[in-house]
C-alpha cells in the first residue's frame, strides 16, 4: 500500500525544488491574484551621480487597482516640500501647493513604458513581470523588521533601457508585495523607495487616486 505523504510536506518539497527565484515569484503570483490597492508610509531617497547628492522626500502612497491593467497612484510629499502626483495610465500631475500650480503630461505617448513602471511588484504577476524584464534572483535581505528576497530586473525594451537600467524589488515573504525598490538610471543617479505601515487592499474610493486641486490652481501643460 502506497504511504500518502501529508500536504504540506509535498507542497515544502516542491518549493525547494523549484528553487528560490521561483518560489519568490510564485509567492508574488499569489499575491497579484487578490490585488486590488495599497496605502503605506513612502521614503523615497533620491541620489545624484554627478555631484554625489542625496535627498529625501517622506510622505505616503495610495495605489488603486481595481483590475489588471488599470493602476492608480497618489503619492503626496509631505517632508521637505510637499507636493503630490497622480499617475495612471493616462497621464501624470504634479501639483505643487506653494505656487499652486498643477503640470499635466500625456503619457499617451509611453503607454508600454508606463505599463512596465506601474507593474512593478504591486499586482503584476509574474508572467507579466518576465515578459518586460529579465530576472534573476539577489538574495535574502532583512529590510527593518521585514525579511526579503531581493529580485534584479533588467528591461528588455531598449525604450526602457533609455530611461531605466536596472529595477531591484525587495519581495517580503510575508505578502509578496515589495518594501523596497531601486531604479537605476543611466548615469548613476538612482530612486530607492522605502514601504512601511503597508495596508492591503484598503477600500479606497476612486477620488482618493485623484488630486484634491483647489479652485483657481494653475496648469501648465509642457508638451503642448
Amino acid at each position: 500500500m502506497t504511504r500518502l505523504i501529508p500536504i504540506g510536506c509535498f507542497l515544502t518539497t516542491l518549493a525547494i525544488a523549484a528553487g528560490p527565484l521561483e518560489t519568490t515569484l510564485a509567492h508574488v503570483d499569489r499575491s497579484a491574484a487578490k490585488f486590488t490597492g495599497l496605502s503605506a508610509d513612502l521614503r523615497r531617497a533620491h541620489h545624484t551621480a554627478v555631484i554625489d547628492e542625496d535627498t529625501l522626500d517622506i510622505g505616503t502612497i495610495l495605489i488603486k487597482r481595481p483590475k489588471p491593467h488599470d493602476t492608480r497612484m497618489l503619492f503626496d510629499v509631505k517632508q521637505p516640500d510637499p507636493k503630490q502626483a497622480a499617475i495612471d495610465s493616462r497621464k501624470l500631475q504634479i501639483y505643487l501647493p506653494k505656487t499652486q500650480t498643477v503640470t499635466e503630461y500625456d503619457l499617451g505617448k509611453y503607454r508600454a513604458m508606463v505599463d512596465e513602471y506601474l507593474l512593478l511588484g504591486f499586482g503584476s504577476s509574474s508572467k507579466e513581470l518576465q515578459n518586460a524584464y529579465a530576472i534573476t534572483l539577489g538574495g535574502e535581505e532583512t529590510i527593518g523588521s521585514e525579511k526579503t528576497t531581493r529580485l534584479e530586473l533588467n528591461p528588455k525594451s531598449q525604450e526602457a533601457l533609455a530611461h531605466l537600467k536596472r529595477v531591484d524589488l525587495w519581495i517580503s515573504d510575508t505578502t509578496g508585495l515589495p518594501v523596497q525598490q531601486k531604479f537605476y538610471q543611466p548615469g548613476g543617479d538612482y530612486d530607492l523607495a522605502t514601504y512601511s505601515n503597508m495596508k492591503i487592499n484598503p477600500n479606497l474610493p476612486d477620488s482618493a487616486v485623484k488630486l484634491d486641486l483647489p479652485h483657481g490652481v494653475k496648469r501648465e501643460y509642457p508638451q503642448k
